[in-house]
């Protein structure tokens, strides 16, 4: 196994100026993240320097098979923490061989929302606080839960130290390096309320970049948790009862809003958010109706309401936001398995876009 390790972690600058780029993509499922590896001839630092190449959309459910090639188009670089040196992630978008995005590429109508002027002129920032899950392998039950039975109820585990109460830190804080390693702006992690749960936080970012960011700390932990023999879930109820779901409570802020007076800007953003409500949550992830019941830190799903420091809300403004008259709020109502494309775009189309 030394051996192994060794080729590995073998330095390819010592010999060849070649690259590994591995390109990311979302599959057909929406959150079934796929890659693959080629070779390059040299580093690259600009995405639109890069290849775009292409894979079998009838394997992941893209394409039928008598026409199945789906084209990569390359939109964000991060440094890769697996193989290190000059090599590089790749997340990409797709698109058909004629250049018209599939149907399951999210990322293409949320750039042209955040290439609107007056998107472009109010720098939205996002905040996006992802929580998962950590499940043991072959029974698809929470790391740190007896086999087929239950811990002690919640209240010890959130943000909590000791053995028998945060379970799987090794795989968090090795995401969290990779993280910074690859030039994500992940700005925080933290154990959650339900034992074997826990959230990273992306951000402060700006525009489409939330997006790309979210997905590839999303697709590093999906390698990190292979590694380790565990299983990576973003159900946002994975345990049914008195357990808390997971979510991805997206924090959200305009140029306008930061701003002194912003606080009133933020109001009638709420307003508007209010408005477009339900299809909001049609867009919000699936399953979410099982997490949004009005328990365990939520706003029922069929209810809107906005509140400072009311983490029951749909909308949550913080404390020193009402204080300052300026800041930003968060939208509680995404669950975790959302795709942050769709979420990012339609807060932006709906606060800035939306006329009242």
């Amino acid at each position: 196994m030394s051996l192994l390790t060794d080729l590995i972690n073998l330095d390819l600058s010592e010999s060849t100026k070649k690259i590994i780029a591995e390109y990311i993509w979302i599959g057909g499922s929406g959150m079934d993240i796929r890659s693959k590896a080629r070779t390059l001839p040299g580093p690259v630092s600009d995405p639109s320097k890069l290849p775009k190449w292409n894979y079998d959309g009838s394997s992941t459910g893209q394409a039928p098979g008598e026409d199945s090639e789906v084209i990569l188009y390359p939109q964000a670089i991060f440094k890769d923490p697996f193989r290190r040196g000059n090599n590089i992630l790749v997340i990409c978008d797709t698109y058909t061989p004629g250049g018209e995005p599939i149907p399951t590429n999210k990322r293409a109508a949320a750039a042209k929302i955040f290439s609107h002027p007056d998107v472009v002129a109010e720098v939205p920032w996002y905040g996006i606080e992802q929580e998962y899950t950590l499940l043991q392998k072959d029974v698809k039950w929470p790391l740190g839960w007896p086999v087929g039975g239950y811990p002690g109820p919640q209240g010890p585990y959130y943000c909590a130290a000791g053995a028998d109460k945060a379970f799987g830190r090794d795989i968090v804080d090795s995401h969290y390096k990779a993280c910074l390693y690859a030039g994500i702006n992940i700005s925080g992690i933290n154990g959650e309320v339900m034992p074997g749960q826990w959230e990273f936080q992306v951000g402060p970012s700006v525009g489409i970049s939330a997006g790309d960011e979210l997905w590839a700390a999303r697709y590093i932990l999906e390698r990190i948790t292979e590694i380790a023999g565990v299983v990576l879930s973003f159900d946002p109820k994975p345990i049914q009862g008195d357990w808390n779901g997971a979510g991805a409570h997206t924090n959200y802020s305009t140029k306008s809003m930061r701003e002194d007076g912003g606080y009133e800007i933020i109001k009638k953003a709420i307003d508007k958010l209010g408005l477009r409500h339900k299809e909001h949550i049609a867009a919000y992830g699936e399953g979410n109706e099982r997490r949004l019941t009005g328990k365990h830190e939520t706003a029922d799903i069929n209810t809107f309401k906005w509140g400072v420091a009311n983490r029951g809300a749909s909308i949550r403004v913080g404390r020193d936001t009402e204080q300052a008259g300026k800041g930003y709020f968060e939208d509680r109502r995404p669950a975790s398995n959302m795709d942050p494309y769709i979420v990012t775009s339609m807060i932006a189309e709906t606060t800035i876009l939306l006329k009242p």
